[in-house]
């Protein structure tokens, strides 16, 4: 074993729902929920929420490739979110929301274009998923981070990151931590 941990930055509309669900993945050390691909220097949340800073809500991934691999944490990504809408996830609508894979280093870029490019060919409308090269992240709030751990009766989590997390149960069930 290598214990040398990889980094994936992700978006798919709020960071609530998918840092819950992308922490049930065997292999993953921590999912720490931030901002990133717009032009705002250090953005809050509610200046991410306004749509006026380009950002994104972003997951960073941490995980160990031996556990694993960077394409089984994209196909958990997109099993949580539908990257064929633009700009919104469920209810949540805004540029903030949208599909984004921030890549750490070419190979990242190579796997995640191939991997889109092969969902295109299951969906009916086009996949408008982003793929860019993360430039800075930055973390959110404190109250932000493991929102739904600490908030597992919040309504929102209730209705959107709780059916999230099944469904990485459901289909990653040999990956999920135990």
């Amino acid at each position: 074993m290598s214990n040398q941990l990889e980094t994936a930055t992700l978006g798919g509309g709020c960071f609530w729902c998918t840092e819950a669900a992308l922490e049930l993945l065997d292999g993953v050390e921590s999912v720490t929920s931030g901002y990133a691909g717009g032009h705002a220097d250090d953005p809050t949340y509610r200046q991410v929420c306004s749509g006026n800073t380009g950002h994104a809500e972003v997951v960073q991934v941490e995980f160990d490739p031996d556990v694993i691999a960077y394409d089984k944490v994209l196909e958990a990504f997109f099993e949580v979110h539908d990257p064929t809408q633009l700009n919104r996830q469920g209810p949540d609508v805004g540029t903030q929301y949208r599909s984004i894979v921030l890549t750490h280093d070419d190979e990242q870029q190579e796997v995640a274009e191939a991997y889109i490019e092969a969902l295109d060919e299951e969906y009916d409308d086009d996949v408008v998923t982003e793929i860019e090269p993360l430039e800075t992240f930055y973390r959110a709030e404190e109250k932000h981070q493991d929102y739904f751990a600490k908030n597992p009766d919040d309504a929102y989590c209730t209705f959107h990151a709780k059916p999230k997390m099944e469904k990485v149960r459901e289909k990653f069930e040999a990956k999920v931590a135990k």
